[in-house]
């Protein structure tokens, strides 16, 4: 289903909210506006498989250009509004962007990848003027509402985030047929996840990932409300739940962090007792903040392991969790399998390569054959992966360990940080961590941690050693990190992706530079 199908059967529903400001987009206005739309982009000359590129904080109008891609046969790519205008023009250059939309918080990058984008035949800005762009309300109100004769089913082509290296647009072969007859997996996916008409979901992060956009369009293809904030802040995530009711809600695990760490009384003070499912994913959640967050919320965490690729998807619940901590649960999409580097299945427990077997190649890296057959099984062109490593257990649980690129091989022994990382996470002396692996002379990579002092804690000698110490305590001494960096403030995206390539860079030009 999709919005008209709503729109239809019950047009005054909120199909959207906006938790800073209160606006509302109903069924029957989210119909007609992305009917509008369709017919705009349709009218400057796009065609089927063109793509639309989104340059936008998160904005209801964000779920306006969605689905006028979605019912017009074109590719969606929501661009990281964050980037510098040399990576905004190269996301735009390279999905071959037909048509940009933006919003006038952007208005700076936008006028400026302008001439870096000759390709782009239509403009459009909401929110206030954007020089070289048309307004987005005026051109809607010009535009017919009326159905358009026909409407193939588009989808997303979004881009990795860039944690190890340049951002990989990700593009799924186009369904045939309507978009009635062809909708997005994912909607019928999270009908796992208990989503129905009734449901109430706040997405609490930005829009352009793949997740927040993916979710939200497949809750109102559900008939449900998606309540989005334009940013997470932990206490103002709690009010939302509280005063609109959520049902569901997704998560990342710096997210729960924050929120687990908001005095006891900020806690309590928000009534939480509507949530049914609290959705987790996008980066490993250590087994002490789950369990910390379950003892708070109650077993309704549900957690899944999937990528921007769409590839697999893994989906564990919290009694299931309980059985098997750390675990991200069992095959929803694909086909586990576990493989050596040189492509051989490994057995149960053995740590390898995540792969998710399909009946077909789920997708390609656009513009980039050789990433794509990086992707992909050497014998097996339907087997793909994203670099991950993991073990599946003799029940069919997969256990991730860590990105393969991030893996430290020390002294000829695989060590895994984000392992490491998860003794750390609750650490009452740390507010961030990661862990990485530099150069070692005698061992080849040696782990060193990188910290963000709490508030009220002392960063240096002292600190480093007692944090050594509760490594040592808790897991292997080789894993222990041989020193630690205190730091102003670690690189992450805002689905909590630490951006390990920038930190290792960063470390190593200060040490070359003597600093």
């Amino acid at each position: 289903m999709y919005p008209r199908t709503h729109a239809e059967r019950n047009p005054d529903k909120v199909a959207a909210r906006l938790v800073e400001t209160g606006e509302e987009l109903t069924y029957a206005a989210l119909d007609e506006r992305s009917t509008r739309l369709a017919h705009v982009l349709r009218d400057a000359g796009l065609e089927r498989g063109d793509t639309v590129a989104l340059l936008s904080v998160n904005a209801l109008e964000a779920l306006e250009v969605y689905w006028a891609g979605a019912r017009s046969g074109f590719y969606v790519t929501a661009i990281n509004h964050h980037l510098a205008v040399d990576e905004v023009a190269y996301i735009a250059a390279d999905s071959g962007a037909r048509a940009l939309v933006v919003s006038a918080d952007k208005a700076e990058i936008a006028a400026a990848v302008r001439e870096r984008t000759p390709d782009v035949v239509l403009r459009l800005a909401y929110h206030g003027a954007v020089e070289g762009h048309d307004d987005y309300e005026t051109a809607l109100a010009n535009a017919s509402a009326e159905p358009l004769e026909s409407e193939p089913a588009g989808a997303p082509m979004l881009y990795s985030s860039g944690t190890t290296g340049l951002p990989k647009g990700i593009r799924p072969p186009l369904a045939e047929g309507s978009i009635t007859e062809a909708p997005d997996a994912l909607v019928g996916l999270i009908r796992a996840f208990g989503v129905t008409e009734d449901t109430v979901y706040l997405s609490p992060a930005p829009m352009y990932h793949a997740a927040p956009l993916r979710w939200a369009a497949g809750v109102q293809a559900h008939g449900g409300t998606v309540v989005i904030m334009r940013k997470f802040d932990a206490e103002g995530a709690l009010r939302a739940i509280a005063e609109n009711g959520v049902t569901h809600g997704q998560f990342v695990p710096t997210m729960f962090v924050r929120m687990l760490k908001l005095d006891q009384s900020v806690r309590t003070a928000y009534d939480v007792s509507s949530l049914r499912v609290a959705v987790h994913a996008a980066a490993p959640c250590p087994v002490e903040v789950k369990q910390k967050m379950i003892d708070w919320w109650g077993p309704i965490l549900v957690e899944y392991y999937a990528g921007t690729e769409a590839h697999g998807m893994t989906m564990i619940d919290s009694k299931q969790w309980e059985q098997k901590p750390g675990s991200v649960g069992k095959a929803v999409l694909g086909t586990l399998r576990i493989c050596d580097d040189e492509g051989a299945e490994l057995g149960v427990d053995e740590v390898g390569t995540v792969y998710f077997e399909r009946e077909r190649l789920p997708f390609v890296y656009h513009n980039d054959p050789e990433k794509t057959r990086e992707a992909q099984h050497p014998q097996h062109e339907n087997w793909t992966t994203v670099g991950d490593m993991g073990r599946v257990d003799e029940d069919g649980f997969l256990f991730l360990t860590d990105r393969k690129s991030f893996t430290i091989i020390s002294g000829g022994v695989n060590i895994y940080p984000a392992e490491i990382e998860s003794v750390l996470a609750l650490h009452t002396s740390i507010d961030d961590v990661a862990v990485v692996g530099v150069p070692d002379e005698e061992m080849g990579e040696q782990v060193r941690a990188f910290v963000k002092a709490a508030a009220d804690a002392t960063p240096g000698l002292e600190l480093e050693k007692e944090i050594i110490e509760f490594v040592r305590e808790r897991i292997a001494h080789y894993k222990a990190p041989r020193g630690v960096e205190f730091v102003d403030s670690l690189p992450r995206t805002e689905t909590g992706k630490l951006l390990k390539r920038q930190i290792r860079d960063d470390y190593l030009a200060s040490t070359s530079a003597g600093v």
